[in-house]
C-alpha cells in the first residue's frame, strides 16, 4: 500500500512542480516505472478528453506517448550535456526519463475535455503546465542553476526533435 500512495504523492508533488520531486525521481532508479505509468495515465486522460474525436485517440495515444517519452527524453540529454552542460552538469538518460515522466502529470487533467469547448481548455491549459513541469524536471536533472536554461534547452529539444519528425515524415510517406 505504500508504494501505491507513494506514487500518487509523487503524482501530486509533480503536479505542484516541487523541485523537490523532480531531484528525488532522478536519483531512484525504481521509478523509472512510475514515470511511465504517468506518461500513459496522462495519455489515457487526453485519450478519454478526446473520445468525441474518435477511439483511436485512446488506442494509438499511449504507444505514441510511450515512443514519444523516450526520445524527447535522450534529446533533451543530448542537448543539454553535451550542447548546453554548465559545470556541474552530469546526467543520463534514465535520469531525464523519470524526471521528464513525472513532468506529464498535468496532463491528466484533459480527462476532463470531454466537449470540445473544454477540450480546448484543459488541453492547452495543461500544456503550459506539463511545460513549467518539464522546465523544473530538466533544471533538476542537468544541475542546471537556471531555469532560463532549462528552457532554452527545453525549447531547443523541441525544435530538433519536430525537424527529426519532419524528416521521418519525409523519408516514410
Amino acid at each position: 500500500m505504500k508504494t501505491k500512495s507513494n506514487f500518487f504523492n509523487r503524482i501530486y508533488r509533480a503536479i505542484k512542480i516541487d523541485p523537490d520531486l523532480y531531484e528525488e525521481v532522478e536519483h531512484d532508479k525504481s521509478a523509472t516505472m512510475q514515470a511511465a505509468a504517468v506518461v500513459v495515465l496522462s495519455s489515457l486522460a487526453a485519450g478519454v478528453g478526446a473520445i468525441h474525436l474518435g477511439v483511436s485517440n485512446f488506442i494509438l495515444g499511449p504507444i505514441l506517448s510511450l515512443a514519444s517519452w523516450y526520445f524527447w527524453a535522450l534529446i533533451i540529454y543530448l542537448v543539454g550535456t553535451k550542447l548546453f552542460p554548465d559545470k556541474d552538469t552530469k546526467s543520463d538518460h534514465g535520469e531525464l526519463l523519470r524526471t521528464i515522466g513525472f513532468s506529464s502529470a498535468p496532463g491528466l487533467i484533459r480527462v476532463f475535455g470531454f466537449t470540445p469547448e473544454l477540450m480546448t481548455v484543459t488541453f492547452i491549459g495543461s500544456s503550459f503546465w506539463m511545460l513549467a513541469c518539464m522546465v523544473v524536471a530538466v533544471k533538476q536533472a542537468l544541475e542546471y542553476k537556471s531555469l532560463w536554461k532549462a528552457f532554452a534547452v527545453v525549447v531547443v529539444s523541441w525544435f530538433v526533435q519536430a525537424i527529426l519528425l519532419v524528416l521521418i515524415l519525409l523519408i516514410f510517406r
